[in-house]
C-alpha cells in the first residue's frame, strides 16, 4: 500500500471540515391533514437539514397526541371516554386545551374546541352535512363551559354527555411556534414554518421583510394584499379551505358554536400577531363574530392585527393595519 503524501492528507482534512455551502433550506411535507413547509438560512446544509428534521419529526409527534382522526390519539381517548370519568393526558395537551379556553373567553365563545360536538356530524369530501334536528339534538353538547379540567392531575372531563373536542383551530398554530422554538435551539435565525394557513416567522429574510399575501377568496392564483413581515404568527382562515357548495349554500369547516352552522358572512381572516398559536385561534374567532364586532374585539388588544375579507368582497382592517386615508 502506498502512502498519502502528506500535502493531499492535508488538503483532505480541510474538505472534511469545511462546511457545506449556505443556502435557503427548505422542505415540504404531508401532516397532521396538510401541508407542512419549512425554510430556513442555515451555513451549513447538513445541519440545517438536521433542524428541518426535527421540526418535522415533532410535527409528527403533535399530530400522535392531538389528531382526533387517530383513535389511539390522547385527544380520541379524551373523546372516547371523558363523558364518563377524568381522562389523564400529557401536560403539553392539557395546556393547549387551557389555552383554547383563554380564546373562548377573550372571543366571547365564538372560538370554542366544543364545536366538535356538532362539527363531527359534516363529513366535507363527502358533501354530507346534518339535518335541523341533527343539530338540534347536538348543539347542547357546545359549551366550553362544561370542560372541566384539574391541573393537579392533568385530567379532562366533559360535565355531560354528547361532547367532544377537536384541537384543528389551534393546534397548527402552536406546532408552528413550537417549530420556531426548536430551530432556536440549532441556532437558526431566520426561517418560516408553516401549516395549512398557519405561519410563524423567525427573524426576516436576511435584512429583507417577508413577502406574506393573503390570498383571493375564490381564486388561490390571486392575492387580496402583500404585507411585509418579519418575526411574527399569522393566519388565515377562509370558507375555501374545507367545504362544499349545495343548493345555494357554501358549507364549510368553520362553525359557529351559537348555530352549528358555517358563518356566511365572511370569506376569509388573516390574522397578525406575536405568536401562530394566538393569531390561529384568533382566525376563528373574528371569523365566526364577522367584520364589525371581530375588529371591534381585535382592537382591544394592541399587538394584534386583521384583515377580514367580507362576503361581498370588501376588506376590513384593524387600526393598525389600515391604509393610509387621501
Amino acid at each position: 500500500m502506498h502512502a498519502i503524501p502528506r500535502r493531499l492528507l492535508l488538503v483532505l482534512s480541510l474538505f472534511a471540515v469545511t462546511p457545506a455551502h449556505a443556502d435557503w433550506l427548505h422542505r415540504e411535507e404531508a401532516i397532521m391533514g396538510t401541508r407542512i413547509y419549512v425554510e430556513l438560512w442555515d451555513d451549513n446544509r447538513i445541519h440545517g437539514e438536521a433542524a428541518i428534521d426535527a421540526v418535522m419529526e415533532n410535527m409528527h409527534r403533535i399530530d400522535e397526541l392531538m389528531s382526533h382522526y387517530k383513535p389511539e390519539s390522547q385527544l380520541s381517548q379524551i373523546n372516547m371516554h371523558a363523558a364518563v370519568e377524568p381522562v389523564r393526558v400529557d401536560r403539553e395537551l392539557f395546556d393547549l386545551i387551557r389555552t383554547s379556553i383563554h380564546f373562548s373567553q377573550i372571543t366571547e365563545g365564538a372560538f370554542d374546541i366544543t364545536y366538535a360536538s356538532v362539527g363531527y356530524l359534516y363529513d366535507y369530501p363527502r358533501h354530507v352535512h346534518p339535518s335541523d334536528a341533527e343539530i338540534k339534538a347536538a348543539l347542547p353538547g357546545v359549551n366550553y363551559r362544561n370542560l372541566v379540567l384539574d391541573a393537579d392531575h392533568d385530567t379532562v372531563k366533559f360535565a355531560r354527555e354528547g361532547m367532544r373536542i377537536d384541537l384543528g383551530g389551534i393546534a397548527k398554530g402552536y406546532a408552528c411556534d413550537q417549530g420556531v422554538e426548536i430551530l432556536k435551539r440549532f441556532g437558526v435565525e431566520h426561517a418560516m414554518v408553516m401549516a395549512g394557513g398557519d405561519t410563524r416567522l423567525l427573524g426576516d429574510r436576511r435584512g429583507r421583510p417577508w413577502m406574506v399575501g393573503i390570498r383571493h377568496p375564490d381564486n388561490k392564483n390571486k392575492v387580496v394584499l402583500s404585507m411585509p413581515l418579519a418575526d411574527v404568527g399569522i393566519s388565515t382562515s377562509g370558507d375555501y379551505e374545507r367545504y362544499f357548495d349545495e343548493g345555494g349554500v357554501r358549507y364549510h369547516h368553520i362553525i359557529d358554536p351559537k348555530t352549528g352552522r358555517s358563518p356566511t358572512g365572511v370569506r376569509s381572516v388573516t390574522i397578525i400577531g406575536p405568536t401562530a398559536t394566538d393569531t390561529e385561534g384568533w382566525s376563528k374567532g373574528v371569523f365566526i363574530k364577522g367584520p364589525v364586532e371581530g375588529i371591534r374585539l381585535i382592537e382591544q388588544y394592541p399587538q394584534m392585527d386583521a384583515v377580514v375579507v367580507d362576503r361581498a368582497g370588501k376588506v376590513w382592517y384593524s387600526k393598525g393595519l389600515a391604509p393610509p386615508s387621501h
